[in-house]
């Protein structure tokens, strides 16, 4: 099929050897996003209708999916990552946000979620030209990463050491997704196992897609989706070093369906 011709389902680099800066779920949130390259370094300056970031010397952004959905400026997160992209100094994988953006922008969904409508509205008055440049950009993005000769992977809602590298359809749905039960809960969303409480590979393993208050170590994995369009940070995990940097998000850009904790900057917070 056209769609996955294009598309690069495993990302191999494991020969490049920079550092890399991780980013979690962002979903929209371009000040939080500015705020937090600013604080690893990064110099961004707005020029020509663009973003030019100068990234700290042999490090490289990777971002671990859902840019979009839910938060206030998502073609800003774009145009800064696509940018950045083709600039080579920012990687990304496909985030199940990302790939529902694709398919509702070609009129493939026959029913929007309200975060989802959002970020449609945001991008109904961009260029022609960007929209396309943004579904072809989303459409190719890869399940998953392997960097540093295998011992770093990425992938927006992990993935478990058999699936590591396999550019198949099981890979990718097990990255978007998760491990899912096909139950769901009280709040109508679906159960997930915890398939890092059984995790002993090798590899670290760097995803989001659930949202925990801080950064979330279990057995050799790290969920860095902080919840920054609830009110809660976004995250980055700089590695190799394996530290986390936070910035707290300007407010709540979004009400979970399930309860999640803003961080305590914000107060009472007007939507």
């Amino acid at each position: 099929m056209r769609g996955r011709a294009q598309r690069q389902d495993v990302m191999d680099k494991r020969n490049a050897h920079e550092s890399f800066d991780i980013v979690g779920d962002v979903h929209g949130c371009l000040d939080e996003l500015l705020a937090l390259l600013a604080e690893l370094g990064y110099g961004v300056i707005w020029r020509r209708e663009e973003f030019a970031v100068t990234p700290p010397r042999r490090r490289t952004l990777v971002l671990a999916g859902d840019l979009v959905d839910r938060g206030p400026e998502a073609p800003g997160v774009l145009r800064l990552v696509m940018g950045m992209a083709r600039a080579g100094t920012a990687l990304c994988v496909a985030g199940n946000r990302d790939v529902e953006l694709v398919r509702a922008m070609k009129g493939r969904v026959t029913q929007v979620s309200r975060g989802m409508a959002r970020t449609l509205e945001q991008m109904a008055p961009q260029p022609r030209e960007f929209r396309a440049d943004v579904i072809r950009y989303l459409r190719g993005l890869p399940s998953h990463l392997l960097l540093d000769e295998g011992r770093l992977v990425i992938a927006h809602a992990g993935l478990k050491e058999a699936l590591q590298g396999r550019a198949s359809a099981a890979a990718r749905a097990f990255a978007l997704h998760g491990e899912l039960t096909g139950e769901r809960d009280a709040e109508g969303l679906p159960i997930r196992r915890n398939w890092a409480k059984e995790y002993s590979g090798k590899a670290l393993v760097v995803y989001g897609h659930t949202p925990v208050a801080e950064a979330m170590w279990l057995n050799n994995t790290v969920n860095i989706d902080t919840g920054c369009v609830y009110g809660g940070h976004l995250t980055a995990l700089r590695y190799p070093e394996r530290e986390t940097i936070s910035i707290a998000a300007n407010a709540i850009y979004y009400t979970p369906r399930r309860t999640f904790a803003a961080n305590k900057t914000l107060g009472r917070t007007r939507r």
